[in-house]
């Protein structure tokens, strides 16, 4: 064989081994590269995994931070709320108490009010009669109200002490009134004027005739024409058609108790 044909298959032989020598030398590359890859594939996914349970637990972390803040919240509010409890226990007690004491108060304030109207109701019939009519019509609406269970207690007394207010106002007030006296058995239309209770007088209307009241003897007593004129001036005056003025009045002495 010559030595070109030799050097041929050498070269031949050489190239074939180099051939097969990088297929087998290729695989295991081949099998790291794709290891490689899964690795960083399992690596990548167990890092999200990681990741996921790091931000579940930073969820929880808050929710338990927040519950932690609620119960305490909670417990404030219901200690607030506690306070709260006692202090209305405490008023309902102190109510009870009052209550119980204004039921009490009452069992003497109504026997109390009832002698306070028969005592009003016997000064009216010695006193001066004056607007009679109107002070005995109180009187009995006062006893029509004591009689009355929708009215309370306190309603009642505060009727009863007004009632000897305006009695009280008959003697410090000026007025004159339009009504009839009785005179000798005859009912007359006359115009009325009271100073306080110092003098209590009567005008007939038609300017002719005057009287004053006898609380002594309980009646009225006709008065001399030297009246007539003063009178007339003091109803007038009673009802600001004048101007105020010294008048003559028949004012009677008070009397000595003995």
């Amino acid at each position: 064989m010559s030595k070109l044909i030799k050097r041929s298959l050498v070269a031949t032989a050489l190239a074939g081994a180099m051939a097969m020598s990088g297929t087998v030398m290729s695989d295991p590359l081949t099998d790291v590269q794709k290891a490689s890859a899964s690795i960083n594939t399992d690596a990548a996914k167990s890092q999200a995994k990681i990741d996921n349970v790091v931000d579940q637990t930073q969820v929880l972390l808050d929710e338990y931070r927040t519950t932690l803040d609620e119960i305490e919240n909670q417990e404030i509010y219901n200690d607030h709320v506690s306070r709260l409890v006692a202090d209305q226990e405490d008023s309902i007690s102190s109510l009870q108490t009052q209550i119980d004491g204004i039921e009490n108060t009452k069992r003497g304030v109504v026997p109390l009010m009832y002698q306070m109207i028969d005592v009003l109701e016997q000064f009216v019939a010695l006193d001066i009669p004056i607007n009679m009519d109107e002070r005995l019509k109180r009187i009995a609406k006062l006893r029509e109200v004591m009689s009355q269970s929708n009215v309370t207690t306190s309603e009642q007394y505060r009727l009863v002490l007004e009632a000897y207010m305006v009695e009280n106002e008959y003697g410090t007030k000026i007025r004159a009134y339009t009504g009839e006296l009785e005179y000798e058995g005859t009912n007359i239309t006359v115009d009325f004027f009271h100073l306080g209770r110092i003098a209590f007088v009567a005008q007939s209307l038609d300017l002719k005739n005057v009287w004053a009241w006898d609380n002594k003897d309980r009646k009225w007593v006709k008065l001399d024409d030297e009246f007539i004129r003063p009178i007339t001036t003091a109803i007038r005056m009673a009802r600001k058609q004048a101007p105020f003025d010294l008048v003559k009045l028949p004012i009677q002495a008070a009397e000595n108790v003995q």
